[in-house]
């Protein structure tokens, strides 16, 4: 009698820790598929720039073309022409 109250027990205590995952899961979105009008990856720090014509990460535009690394140069340097 003991052993058959004991395993009811364990059962029951057992069936507990089952858990159904039956809700669905929300649509995460992939990292860099933030792409904007002009196909630049926001995530990864890249935007528009006109006179390039391309996406550019301004640090590295500064570097590369030696203007000083300020929102204000990369506006300059990136405005149209």
């Amino acid at each position: 009698m003991k052993k058959l109250t004991f395993i009811a027990l364990l059962s029951v205590l057992l069936s507990g820790c089952i858990t159904y995952t039956n809700q669905e899961k929300p649509n995460a979105s992939m990292p860099g598929s933030d792409r904007d009008e002009y196909g630049c990856i926001g995530s990864a720090g890249y935007t528009w720039c006109e006179s390039k014509n391309e996406c550019v990460r301004s640090w590295e535009l500064a570097k590369e073309e030696g203007f000083e690394n300020t929102q204000a140069a990369y506006d300059a340097f990136c405005a149209t022409k």
